[in-house]
């Protein structure tokens, strides 16, 4: 057991690695990359949550051009952040509780842009065609969904701080 393990059970690398993998194939099933899912999985099983791309090269056996575009991909859904390590040039690389909290933020802008091209579809269709009622009703969905989202998330602040007990 190492010093910074003192007090908890040694973990099984191999029950682990399969949990990353595992997991990792059920984000792929959702539409997730494969490579970027791996490395989302590795960071959620990391106890710091943070690792450097040597750590994920050497953990997930994949070169560091691969940790590279995974980060990139995982940085623009917002699931990870980069940042340095004090006094290195080396960054690491770190997933945060709320990750999906703000996964999922920030696919309301996404939800808007979706709504905005909708609204111009049915204008350049027509409100009455089979197309136009089809947009529309795309349209009517992602309204209801954005209003959901919003929703949502405020019950889910209560019950994280309610069960977590953060403030």
């Amino acid at each position: 057991m190492t010093e910074e393990g003192a007090g908890r059970p040694e973990r099984d690398p191999e029950a682990v690695s399969r949990f990353v993998e595992h997991f990792a194939a059920q984000l792929v099933a959702a539409g997730m990359p494969r490579m970027p899912a791996r490395v989302f999985a590795s960071l959620l099983v990391s106890d710091t949550g943070a690792s450097t791309s040597a750590e994920l090269g050497e953990t997930l056996r994949i070169s560091p051009a691969a940790v590279s575009g995974a980060v990139r991909y995982l940085d623009q859904q917002h699931l990870v952040s980069r940042e340095r390590e004090p006094g290195s040039r080396r960054e690491r690389y770190r997933v945060h509780g709320d990750q999906w909290y703000e996964a999922l933020t920030n696919r309301e802008a996404v939800i808007r842009h979706w709504q905005d091209a909708l609204r111009e579809g049915v204008a350049s269709v027509g409100p009455d065609t089979p197309a136009g009622l089809r947009l529309g009703e795309t349209l009517a969905f992602f309204e209801f969904v954005e209003k959901e989202i919003e929703t949502i998330m405020k019950r889910w602040r209560v019950h994280r701080d309610e069960t977590f007990g953060r403030a």
